[in-house]
């Protein structure tokens, strides 16, 4: 067991979930910190039915055997995640800020665990819609060898953090009323409109969410020849996000043996009786961990191709949960990931 478990970020609304699911995995520990910005400073987070104090977050608070799982933005992870590895602590971090980096190791513990292994102080959390569509392509690709991917995603405003809950609530409420309401977090009306536009235009007409799918997913599978054609779009509901995804594989997958492959997969579920009218929905999917997939069926263009529906609660499995298994894997195997 690591001599101390820090949570970096713990007053915002992936921190706060991770100290829920912390508790719900009955996590073990030693000793457990809190640290946060200088703004949160003084306040206090329940932790088991213990209040503890926010401590500020600054170089010294990390310690030889802290084992760090960090929820903070991508500039305050630069600044601070080598500061914990310069002191002896190994840091989980959900930020975009060290996924690309070949020295860390981009982890889905349902993808590729053994990754854990590599690292040297650092391991990154993926996106959250590239890791549900993983989860759901790892199946698929150790059967029939995945080479092309095209996927559309159906992002809920609480990607965009508590900020963008707000504004999806604040302005739906408007609109209905007839009255004005200034976005703060989005660039357009989100309440009965779609944005086809996350993240800043990053290359050859693709934002910077979109060749997150495309960079991250290469790097979790270690093929770079994997082709992934992505197009995130932002969607008037409050979390779990969904996604279309077609994928082509070198041998051709039934949607029978899709169906089995996906039902034996851990952290999938299925939900696929089309006639019936059951399948994933944001509604169902919330506040779960699993990675849902449904409406299976084979593509009418393509004699490799296979489609289907993905939803998954991106601020669980695609932020806190994944950050948790992670660190659950680094005390499975930490005799061996440390000099």
């Amino acid at each position: 067991m690591y001599e101390r478990l820090t949570v970096v970020g713990a007053t915002g609304a992936v921190g706060r979930l991770v100290l829920r699911l912390l508790e719900e995995r009955n996590f073990p520990y030693e000793k457990i910190t809190f640290l946060a910005s200088a703004r949160s400073a003084g306040k206090t987070v329940t932790f088991k039915g213990k209040e503890y104090p926010v401590e500020v977050l600054r170089p010294e608070a990390f310690h030889e055997g802290d084992l760090v799982i960090a929820s903070t933005p991508d500039e305050v992870a630069r600044e601070f995640a080598p500061y914990a590895v310069e002191r002896g602590a190994v840091v989980v971090d959900e930020s975009a800020a060290w996924r690309m980096d070949p020295k860390v190791p981009l982890v889905v513990p349902e993808v590729n665990p053994d990754a854990v292994r590599n690292h040297q102080g650092i391991i990154a959390s993926p996106n959250c819609s590239t890791t549900q569509m993983v989860v759901a392509m790892k199946p698929l690709h150790e059967a029939g060898r995945i080479r092309r991917v095209v996927v559309s995603t159906y992002q809920a405003a609480s990607g965009a953090g508590v900020a963008g809950q707000e504004d999806l609530d604040a302005g739906t409420r408007a609109y209905l009323a007839d009255q004005e309401y200034k976005y703060t977090t989005f660039a357009h009306r989100l309440a009965f409109n779609l944005i086809p536009h996350i993240g800043s235009p990053k290359h050859e007409g693709y934002t910077s969410e979109e060749m997150k799918m495309v960079w991250e997913t290469q790097k979790i599978f270690g093929d770079d020849s994997i082709q992934v054609c992505p197009t995130c779009v932002r969607v008037p509901v409050t979390n779990c996000h969904s996604e279309s995804i077609l994928v082509e594989t070198e041998r051709k997958i039934t949607v029978e043996e899709a169906r089995r492959l996906f039902a034996a997969a851990p952290g999938i579920t299925v939900i696929d009786d089309l006639p019936n009218k059951k399948y994933p929905m944001p509604m169902v999917c919330d506040n779960y961990d699993d990675v849902y997939v449904g409406r299976i069926r084979e593509d009418l263009s393509s004699p490799n191709g296979l489609a289907f529906w993905c939803v998954s609660d991106n601020l669980r499995k695609g932020a806190a949960t994944n950050a948790v298994q992670i660190a659950e894997l680094l005390i499975g195997v930490k005799s061996t990931v440390r000099a």
